[in-house]
């Protein structure tokens, strides 16, 4: 088994991009094997690791289906109707309540 070359943060060669760089250049790793890591040094925890790919292998992103529209729409749609009324408040439902805000309040303003 074979290792790959290791950088420092900010230290890697032209040519070489982490997955968020590609994406911003429009890019996708298309299946290539990772070339090379990042570490960043981290006090408490082990290193923060980032994967390197070769930029001339890279693929273009696949554009988005209708189909694919649809389904986000529909999952968005999904996080904006409350658990608790059943209704579709206009803004996403936040996970630390699990309900809308008028349903969480409820059982401290009837106390």
């Amino acid at each position: 088994m074979s290792t790959i070359p290791v950088y420092r943060w900010r230290l890697a060669p032209d040519g070489l991009a982490t997955r968020r760089q590609l994406r911003a250049l429009g890019l996708r790793p298309g299946g290539q094997p990772v070339i090379a890591q990042l570490e960043r040094r981290r006090r408490r925890r082990g290193p923060l690791v980032a994967y390197l790919y070769r930029v001339d292998l890279a693929k273009p992103v696949r554009p988005m289906t209708p189909a694919k529209w649809q389904a986000v729409a529909a999952a968005l749609a999904a996080r904006r109707v409350c658990p608790g009324c059943g209704l579709d408040r206009g803004y996403t439902i936040p996970t630390s309540l699990g309900v809308c805000v008028p349903c969480a309040d409820a059982p401290e303003l009837a106390a």
